[in-house]
C-alpha cells in the first residue's frame, strides 16, 4: 500500500499486514481451488457384509469419486439388525435380497428412483424378472424380482414402477465347500450333494453359516438329500415340516455332528483353514481366498441344484441433501464396469456384464462369465492364484 498525492498514511502495523498477507494468499488459493477452502469431501457410510465390503474397492471408489468413504463390515444377522433398527448408522446397506422385507418394513430404507440410475436398462432380466431366458425355470421360494419395485400403495411387488426397493447389483448360486484332501474314500466316486453336510463320515467337521435365511436351508436342503424328510414344498416350509426338520438337526447336534457356525467369510476360512471343519456352508470368496493358500477346497456342484442369491444395495431412509447425492454416485460407480471385473474374480456376476468386459481379460471371461477351462493361471481379488491354469474346479 503506498500514500497518495497529498495525503500522508501511516505505516500498516505488523498485526495488519499479517492479515492482509493472509487475504492476499487466500484469494490466490481460492483461484486455484475454490471449492477445497474450509470445505471437507463428503463422506459416505457403507454397512454390509465382508464379501463386497472390500478395501481395493473402497480405495478406487474414493479416487474415482473424489469423497471419502467409511465402510463397516459385519456379520449377516449384525449388520442387519444394526441397519433395521439405526437408518442414521449408514448411507448405503450392501446385503442380500432376503433382508429386504425386514427393512423395508423397519422403514429403514427409502425408494431409489430409476431415473437416477445410468445403467438402469442394462441390467440383466434375471434381476427384473426372475429369468434369464424366457424358457428358464423358477427356482423355489422367494425371488428379488418378486420384491424389487416399489408399488403406489407403497407395497413390494412386480409391477414395474419408477421408484424400486433396492439396486440389484451381484448375484450368483451358492452350495457347500469341502476340502479335497479329507474327502472320504466312499464319497470320492460319488456325485456332490447337499446330504454330505449331514454325512456321518463327516461327523465334528461340519460347520454351517449362521444366517436363519441362509443356514436353514442349506440343512433343509441337506436332510432332503439324505431322505430324513421330503418337504412338500422346500420353498414354503410348513410349521409341521419344520418341527420335523428340528427334530432331526437336534439328534444330530447331541452327537455332535456340528463342530461351528460360522457368521462372516473370514471366519468361514479360519474354520477350514484350522482344521476344524472339513465341509461347510460356504460363499465363493472363502473358496477363492484358501485356494489361494494351497488350501484344495472345491466349491461344490449339488445335483440337487444350488441356492440362488441375489445382492441388493438399499438408500437409507435419513440419507438426504449432498449424501443422497453421493449415494447415487456410489450406485452408478458399481455398475459402471470396473467394480463388476473386480468382484467376478471371486465369483460373484454383475447384473451389467457387458460393461465390465474390457476391465478382465480374455482368460477370465472365458473362464468366469463363458463356462471355459481356465486357459491361464487366475488370481482372485486378494492378489492370489484362486483358479490353476485348465482347472475345472466348481465355482458360482
Amino acid at each position: 500500500m503506498y500514500p497518495t498525492k497529498g495525503k500522508h498514511l501511516a505505516p500498516l502495523s505488523p498485526p495488519r499486514r499479517k492479515l492482509l498477507k493472509g487475504c492476499a494468499a487466500l484469494s490466490i488459493t481460492a483461484g486455484v481451488t475454490p471449492f477445497a477452502i474450509g470445505k471437507s469431501k463428503p463422506t459416505l457410510k457403507v454397512l454390509g457384509t465382508h464379501v463386497t465390503l472390500q478395501e481395493e474397492l473402497r480405495q478406487r471408489a474414493m479416487e474415482d469419486l473424489g469423497i471419502n468413504i467409511v465402510f463397516e463390515p459385519g456379520g449377516s444377522a449384525t449388520v442387519l439388525q444394526k441397519a433395521s433398527m439405526n437408518p442414521t448408522s449408514f448411507d448405503l446397506y450392501e446385503q442380500w435380497s432376503n433382508s429386504i422385507n425386514v427393512l423395508w418394513r423397519a422403514q429403514a430404507i427409502q425408494p431409489i428412483e430409476k431415473k437416477r440410475l445410468h445403467y438402469w436398462s442394462e441390467i440383466n432380466n434375471l434381476s427384473k424378472t426372475g429369468k434369464l431366458t424366457e424358457n428358464a425355470r423358477m427356482g423355489a421360494g422367494d425371488a428379488p424380482h418378486k420384491i424389487l419395485n416399489v408399488q403406489s400403495d407403497g407395497s413390494l411387488g412386480t409391477q414395474h414402477t419408477d421408484e424400486i426397493s433396492f439396486l440389484p447389483y451381484v448375484h450368483n448360486v451358492d452350495s457347500f465347500g469341502y476340502n479335497q484332501s479329507l474327502l472320504p474314500t466312499e464319497l470320492k466316486q460319488e456325485q456332490e450333494s447337499w446330504g454330505w453336510l449331514l454325512d456321518s463320515r463327516y461327523s465334528g467337521k461340519v460347520a454351517i453359516v449362521n444366517d436363519p435365511t441362509i443356514g436353514l436351508f442349506d440343512l433343509a436342503l441337506a436332510a432332503q438329500a439324505k431322505g430324513y424328510i421330503q418337504f412338500q414344498d422346500i420353498g414354503a416350509i410348513t410349521e409341521a415340516e419344520l418341527d420335523t426338520l428340528f427334530g432331526i438337526l437336534n439328534e444330530l447336534s447331541q452327537l455332535n455332528h456340528f463342530s461351528g457356525y460360522w457368521t462372516s467369510v473370514p471366519e468361514s476360512v479360519q474354520f477350514m483353514k484350522s482344521g476344524r471343519v472339513a465341509i461347510e456352508s460356504m460363499f465363493s470368496p472363502a473358496v477363492s481366498a484358501l485356494n489361494g493358500q494351497n488350501i484344495p477346497v472345491t466349491f461344490a456342484a449339488p445335483k440337487e441344484g444350488y441356492r440362488g442369491w441375489h445382492g441388493v444395495m438399499c438408500l437409507s431412509s435419513a440419507s438426504q441433501g449432498r449424501s443422497k447425492d453421493i449415494a447415487y454416485e456410489y450406485m452408478n460407480w458399481w455398475l459402471s464396469g470396473w467394480p463388476g471385473a473386480f468382484i467376478a474374480r471371486q465369483g460373484y456376476y454383475i447384473s451389467n456384464p457387458e460393461r465390465s468386459a474390457k476391465y478382465l481379460s480374455q482368460a477370465e471371461w472365458d473362464y468366469w462369465y463363458d463356462g471355459k477351462v481356465a486357459s491361464e493361471a487366475l488370481k482372485g481379488t486378494d492378489g492370489m492364484i484362486s483358479v490353476k491354469k485348465r482347472c475345472s474346479t466348481q465355482r458360482r
